[in-house]
């Protein structure tokens, strides 16, 4: 055994435990966050060989880059660049997979696995993203909680990462007991039924399409969801607020702001960011308001807003697009996740509401006041790279395309196609493909549940993510036909995308 290794694990338990979250975001949010970003630089080029050998590559000098200039002109981190580059064992610090001690697998756009290592000290400073949902939203820490992961479990990263934060909780005086049905609907709903009365709330973690369909089926089989005062923890979607409004009302929630929280994260680098009520009230006013939202974030649709810790995750902008730097299994310095999106100070999105005439502050102080804390916002559009998510897994128009190439099908398309995540009128989303005719083929129902037969065999085939997150009643595909050329689908003489927002 490592003392190196067991002293990193105590160290940052200890810290977690003894250090109140007031005290230890207020600490944040005082120190410089741009010398703590050059901080990890230094530390990462001493210590990882794969980023060793990628400064080497780029002749940069470390000793050089000593200001936030300097760390600006850092070569961006990306998952060809980088990470495919080197050996997973290289990647980690001084070349040793053993010091991180559990390894998570997302899927990537050919279904082979990306691998994810941590160590226990990497858990910390994300199960400080889970006590600020359960504290400044839900008051759990003087409410006894039930926590049902709603999440897959497995080697996937979602369900045992929010599993551990949630027990992180209990372990530091938390009321908070958790249980692990993962996205087993069936004993979701048996362990609320027989256990939600025991505590004064339930908090249900999944993905939100997953939650709303429980929570609906729920509702169809009788049961009052209001009596157990439920909340949600979710991640990986952009929903609306009506959305939120919806399964709000079916839940009987009582304040919209606090009675639900999403977590903008990653397979690559754990939770970057969470809702807060205050980031909520604010996305609220500005869904009723688009013209602010179009002034504030430059586009007419509304990205996911939440807070982040600087020092947790240091965020720059380049291009439109989100890089982040930060402390992991594998440290990632200026990594570019492919999301679009932006950051705002704090001070910055409050001077820019004053002008709308919105006081968030004010209208938080009125329901306790309970999570205002002047960290900054990061707003987020989804990837860049034209993937869509869908009940949490990311789905790449590479599985669509392998569908479309099967023997039969391949001689009725042209193989261009548009891949969306849509809503029907109760808000339960849908993966819908519309797909191009080759010329002089007509269009029949047997060629659409052919060709959706033909998509959900090689998406489960080749996507684990969709295989494991998405429940088997929301797998097949809608496909629609057009025809060559269709002028909404496939304009002639333009730059064809494969999937929309």
């Amino acid at each position: 055994m490592k003392v190196e290794q067991q002293q990193r694990a105590i160290t940052a338990f200890q810290e977690f435990l003894t250090t109140p979250l007031d005290s230890l975001l207020q600490q944040h949010i005082n120190i410089d966050a741009s010398a703590a970003a050059l901080a990890l630089f230094h530390d990462v080029a001493v210590n990882v060989p794969a980023y060793k050998d990628f400064l080497a590559q780029h002749a940069i000098a470390p000793d050089e880059y000593q200001t936030v200039e300097d760390f600006q002109r850092l070569p961006e981190l990306t998952k060809q660049n980088y990470l495919q580059r080197y050996s997973l064992t290289n990647l980690c610090r001084h070349g040793l997979l053993e010091t991180c001690d559990t390894i998570a697998v997302s899927s990537g756009s050919t279904g082979k696995p990306t691998f994810w290592p941590r160590f226990f000290s990497d858990e910390m400073q994300i199960a400080t993203r889970f006590e600020q949902v359960f504290h400044d939203s839900f008051s759990a820490d003087t409410k006894p909680t039930l926590a049902v992961i709603c999440f897959t479990l497995g080697t996937w990263v979602g369900g045992m990462f929010t599993a551990n934060c949630c027990r992180y909780l209990a372990s530091k005086g938390y009321p908070v007991t958790t249980l692990t049905p993962g996205n087993n609907k069936e004993e979701i709903l048996r362990v609320v039924q027989e256990l939600g009365s025991a505590f004064e709330q339930v908090v249900l973690l999944g993905y939100p399409p997953f939650l709303k369909d429980v929570i609906d089926t729920g509702i169809a089989r009788g049961i009052e969801w209001q009596q157990y005062q439920v909340k949600l923890v979710m991640a990986g979607e952009v929903f609306s607020e009506e959305w939120r409004n919806l399964v709000g009302d079916r839940l009987g929630s009582r304040n919209f702001c606090y009675d639900s929280a999403s977590l903008y994260g990653t397979a690559d680098a754990g939770v970057l960011g969470n809702e807060t009520p205050l980031s909520i009230c604010i996305r609220r006013f500005l869904a009723n308001n688009p013209e602010a939202a179009r002034a504030l974030f430059g586009e007419s649709r509304l990205p996911t807003l939440v807070q982040y810790d600087p020092i947790s995750r240091f965020f720059e902008v380049k291009d439109g697009a989100l890089l982040f730097s930060g402390n992991n299994g594998i440290p990632l310095v200026r990594y570019n996740i492919l999301d679009n999106g932006g950051i705002v100070s704090y001070d910055a999105m409050l001077q820019f509401l004053a002008k709308w005439g919105f006081a968030p502050v004010t209208e938080l102080q009125r329901n306790g006041g309970r999570g205002i804390r002047s960290l900054p916002f990061v707003y987020v559009f989804g990837r860049s790279n034209f993937t869509v998510s869908y009940f949490g897994a990311n789905i790449y128009p590479e599985n669509v395309t392998v569908g479309l190439e099967q023997a039969v099908i391949r001689e009725w398309v042209t193989g261009k196609f548009v891949l969306q995540v849509k809503e029907d009128a109760d808000k339960n989303r849908y993966l819908s493909v519309v797909v191009e005719l080759a010329p002089g083929i007509e269009e029949s129902e047997e060629k659409k549940q052919a060709i959706a037969s033909s998509i959900l065999e090689q998406l489960k085939r080749l996507n684990s993510e969709f295989a494991n997150y998405v429940p088997p009643e929301y797998q097949m595909p809608q496909v629609s036909l057009a025809p060559l050329g269709d002028p909404e689908y496939f304009p002639v003489g333009v730059k064809h995308r494969y999937t929309r927002n």
